[in-house]
């Protein structure tokens, strides 16, 4: 599995370590948020709701650098609009993949 870093963060900044720090923080706090919804709405077998979760938590996988897992996640929101959870096990692996590292910053 392709690790997460921050080489999309340090080109967007240009240099700007405040801005950084900033995005940095916002993805602390946002991506639990929307990963535990995701998992609620995941349990409540709604999948609608569900592919609206990954699209959102996609945008947080690419700033992550994870290109083959944004490619992963793409498809399994191609499944869920048709109330299918194929791919659900590796995007879930990606979330704890982001998790461990958010953590770590």
């Amino acid at each position: 599995m392709e690790e997460p870093n921050l080489s999309y963060v340090y080109n967007m900044s240009g240099g700007n370590k405040e801005f950084e720090q900033k995005l940095i923080g916002i993805m602390k706090t946002e991506f639990p948020e929307e990963k535990k919804e995701y998992f609620e709405n995941i349990a409540a077998g709604n999948f609608s709701e569900v592919a609206k979760n990954v699209h959102k938590l996609k945008h947080k996988i690419i700033i992550l650098g994870l290109e083959k897992s944004y490619a992963l996640a793409a498809r399994y929101e191609d499944n869920l609009l048709k109330d299918s959870v194929e791919g659900k096990e590796d995007f879930e692996a990606v979330l704890q993949n982001m998790t461990k590292f958010l953590d770590s910053l």
